[in-house]
C-alpha cells in the first residue's frame, strides 16, 4: 500500500522542483524529505526520480503517481467541503493571498462582515504578488487567491483553479498638479519627457504600462520602481514623477492629484481564484463572498470601478 503522505511529497516535489523547496514549504528537513521519498521508491517497487545534473527530475512512473495524488488530494478537499459542508456553524482557517490595492479597499470591511455574520472562521491573510500567489494556490500554499490582469496580458491559468471575477477598475495617468520643469499636462504623450515611477520589471504591470507608453511614440524614462502603489501615490503627489495608477487605490480616499485618461481608456481586472475541489467548503465560499459584497458596495460609490457579476 503507497503511503499518502510520501505521495504528496512526490507532487511537492513536481511542483516545486528541488527537495530543498520541498522541505521549506512543508517544515521538513531536506533530509527527511529524502528518506520518505527513498521510502516511496521501495513501496513502488519501480524508480521513481533520476539526476538530472544537480537536479532531481521524476521518472514517467513517478509522473503517473503524481497525477493519481493529484485526484486523490482533490478528492480528500471535497470530502472536507462535504462534511464541512453539515455543520451547523461555519468555521475554519482560510489562507487569503491578495495584491496591496485590493487589500486596502476591500479587507478591512470584508472582516467585519464575517466577524459579524461568521466567528467561528480565521482568515490568514498574506500579501503577495498575483503572479506567484496563482501558482501558490493551485500548488495548495493558499486556498483561496484575490489576482489581477491587464488589458492584453491573461493572468496564468493552472488547471484546477476555478475564478470568479470580482471588480474592474479603470487605469488613468496620475499627474500632480504641478511637476517642477513642465508644462501642464493632459495626454499620454505629453509625460514623455517625465520622469516615471512603475512596478519592478517582469510584472505584467510593467510590462503593460511600457507597451502602452511605446504605443503612444515614446520610451517611459523610469526612474523610480517599487512593488508599493503607496510609494507610486507618494512620488506623483510630490510631483516627483507620474504613474500608470488603478482606480481601486482611491477607494475610500481623495485621489489629491490629476487623473488623466489615456489611449483607449484601459481596464484593469481583478478576480478571485480557489481549487475546484475546495470551492464547496463554506469557509472559503463565506470568505469569497465578503469580498464580492464588499466590492460591490464599492463600485455603487466609487466612479470608474465597476463589477461583473
Amino acid at each position: 500500500m503507497l503511503e499518502v503522505r510520501r505521495l504528496r511529497l512526490l507532487r511537492e516535489l513536481s511542483v516545486r522542483g528541488t527537495v530543498s523547496g520541498v522541505a521549506a514549504a512543508l517544515n521538513y528537513s531536506p533530509s527527511a524529505v529524502s528518506q520518505q521519498l527513498s521510502l516511496l521508491e521501495k513501496e513502488a517497487g519501480v524508480a521513481l526520480l533520476r539526476r538530472s545534473g544537480r537536479m532531481l527530475a521524476l521518472t514517467p512512473q513517478a509522473q503517473v503517481l503524481v497525477a493519481h495524488t493529484t485526484e486523490l488530494l482533490a478528492a480528500l478537499e471535497r470530502a472536507e467541503a462535504a462534511l464541512s459542508s453539515t455543520l451547523p456553524v461555519t468555521s475554519g482557517t482560510v489562507r487569503l493571498a491578495m495584491f496591496q490595492s485590493a487589500v486596502l479597499a476591500l479587507m478591512p470591511a470584508a472582516l467585519q462582515a464575517l466577524r459579524t455574520e461568521h466567528p467561528g472562521i480565521r482568515v490568514e491573510m498574506t500579501q503577495h504578488e498575483p503572479e506567484t500567489a496563482l501558482h501558490e494556490t493551485w500548488a495548495r500554499d493558499f486556498d483561496l487567491v484575490v489576482a489581477e490582469q491587464y488589458p492584453g496580458h491573461a493572468a496564468t491559468h493552472y488547471r484546477g483553479l476555478e475564478r470568479r471575477p470580482l471588480a474592474l477598475d479603470s487605469i488613468r495617468l496620475g499627474v500632480a498638479a504641478d511637476i517642477a520643469g513642465s508644462s501642464t499636462v493632459e495626454s499620454l504623450e505629453q509625460a514623455a519627457t517625465l520622469p516615471w515611477v512603475m512596478e519592478p520589471r517582469g510584472t505584467a504591470s510593467r510590462h503593460w504600462a511600457e507597451q502602452l507608453c511605446r504605443t503612444a511614440g515614446f520610451e517611459p524614462d523610469v526612474r523610480y520602481e517599487s512593488a508599493d502603489l503607496q510609494a507610486h501615490i507618494a512620488l506623483v503627489q510630490s510631483g516627483q514623477a507620474v504613474a500608470l495608477l488603478p482606480d481601486l487605490v482611491w477607494a475610500h480616499r481623495e485621489p489629491g492629484l490629476r487623473r488623466i485618461e489615456v489611449p483607449s481608456r484601459p481596464w484593469r481586472t481583478t478576480f478571485t481564484a480557489a481549487r475546484e475541489s475546495s470551492t464547496q467548503n463554506p469557509a472559503i465560499a463565506a470568505v469569497r463572498k465578503a469580498l464580492e459584497d464588499q466590492a460591490d458596495i464599492l463600485a455603487r460609490d466609487t466612479p470608474h470601478v465597476v463589477t461583473e457579476r
